[in-house]
């Protein structure tokens, strides 16, 4: 009810920097519940298709297991790497050999980074909302104290019913600028951790189906 009553006493400079916070606190909420569920689904295809990549022996037993792990940023490693394969054994006149490794790698590497960019789609929004969102909140506090002043000058009286008004929509301003900024620094925070975790999933994945490559195709 209080919370109200401020927002109410606000000017119409401060009802805007308000919906503009909630505008961006709410579109980062919806950013963080959209790579929240990406993280998730990605880490648990990607359990299911490893295990069914070690246990192969082959490369194209693997094949099977792509599609019901699609979301597994690993699959499409695997994909990228797989296609450049039959693009090279396809050239090898009936042998079923490959004559470069290195291009097998070079796939791999571009759909890491492909991956890569897919699960960090929308990442930066939240890197913007933590950095902005507290400036905007502050230039709300700027015009409430300004408000005060003008108050103070127009009513010639520093009384409480003088300043309170402007006081007031700069206090919650600073409040809208943190509750916006906040969870938007902490989620940036951890899903570049996750990030690190998933390049290094890939990293490790890139060595295995190098080694299995090599066994099958030189």
């Amino acid at each position: 009810m209080q919370l109200w009553t401020a927002f109410l006493q606000t000017g119409w400079v401060g009802k805007s920097v308000l919906a503009i916070l909630l505008i961006f606190s709410l579109a980062s909420w919806a950013v963080i519940f959209i790579i929240s569920r990406r993280f998730r689904r990605s880490a648990i295809a990607s359990q299911r298709f490893m295990a069914a990549f070690r246990r192969a022996k082959r490369l194209v037993d693997v094949q099977t297991a792509t599609a019901a792990t699609a979301q597994s940023s690993l699959v499409g490693l695997f994909k990228a790497g797989y296609a450049e394969i039959e693009a090279q054994v396809a050239h090898a006149k009936g042998t079923q050999t490959i004559r470069s490794l290195d291009s097998v790698e070079r796939s791999l590497l571009r759909a890491s980074r492909i991956e890569s960019a897919r699960l960090s789609r929308y990442l930066p929004f939240l890197a913007t909302t933590a950095a902005a969102t507290p400036f905007i909140g502050l230039f709300g506090t700027v015009w409430g104290i300004m408000d005060s002043f003008a108050n103070i000058g127009a009513m010639g009286t520093t009384s409480i019913t003088a300043v309170a008004p402007g006081i007031s929509e700069a206090l919650i301003n600073t409040a809208a600028g943190l509750f916006a900024a906040i969870p938007a620094l902490l989620a940036y925070n951890h899903f570049v951790q996750k990030m690190r975790q998933a390049r290094g999933e890939m990293e490790d994945f890139t060595l295995e189906f190098l080694n299995l490559t090599e066994r099958n195709f030189m």
